[in-house]
C-alpha cells in the first residue's frame, strides 16, 4: 500500500510542479499591445513607460490622471500614481540581474516590462509638503518635497476591475 501512496504523491508533486512552471517563469505580466502592461500578479495595469522627464509630485499627479491617457491606445480615465508597495513590487532584487541604464545615465534593476527614463518614481503616498519616491538603482524610498523634480518620474497605474 505505501508504494502505492508514494507513486501517488510523486505523480501529484510532478504534475503541480509541471503546470506550475509557466506562473513562475514570467506569466506575472502581459503586453497589452497598446502602451499597458496587466499585472496579474498585483491585479493592475501599468503604463510601459514613465512620463520621459523630469516633474515633481504635483505635475506627475495631474499628468497621470489627465494627460497620460492621451499618450497611449488604450484609452481608461483612472489612472493614477502607485502606491510604495506596488512600485516596490518592480524591484528586481537578486544581484545577478543586471538591469539597464535609463535615459538619465543611471544603471536601474526593474522588471523587464516596464522601460523607466530615469530610476526615481513618484509613489501616491505623501504628507503635506513631502511625497514618497522609490529608487530602482538601489531599491530603496524616501520622501523629498513635491516641488522638487530633478530626475523624478511619474508611472500609471489603474486597479483592473
Amino acid at each position: 500500500m505505501s508504494g502505492i501512496k508514494t507513486k501517488f504523491v510523486l505523480t501529484m508533486t510532478i504534475w503541480t510542479l509541471f503546470f506550475s512552471v509557466p506562473v513562475w517563469a514570467g506569466d506575472r505580466f502581459t503586453d497589452n499591445g497598446d502602451g499597458t502592461v496587466t499585472d496579474h500578479q498585483l491585479g493592475v495595469m501599468w503604463a510601459k513607460t514613465d512620463n520621459q522627464g523630469d516633474i515633481n509630485w504635483k505635475q506627475a499627479d495631474l499628468w497621470v490622471k489627465y494627460t497620460f491617457t492621451y499618450t497611449i491606445k488604450a484609452k481608461y480615465d483612472d489612472w493614477r500614481l502607485p502606491t510604495l508597495a506596488e512600485l516596490s513590487s518592480l524591484y528586481v532584487p537578486d544581484k545577478t540581474f543586471k538591469g539597464y541604464e535609463t535615459d538619465c545615465g543611471q544603471l536601474i534593476r526593474v522588471v523587464p516590462e516596464i522601460k523607466l527614463s530615469c530610476g526615481w518614481v513618484w509613489t501616491s503616498e505623501r504628507s503635506a509638503i513631502q511625497a514618497a519616491i522609490f529608487n530602482f538603482n538601489r531599491g530603496y524610498h524616501y520622501m523629498d518635497r513635491i516641488g522638487h523634480y530633478k530626475s523624478y518620474r511619474a508611472l500609471p497605474v489603474r486597479n483592473l476591475k
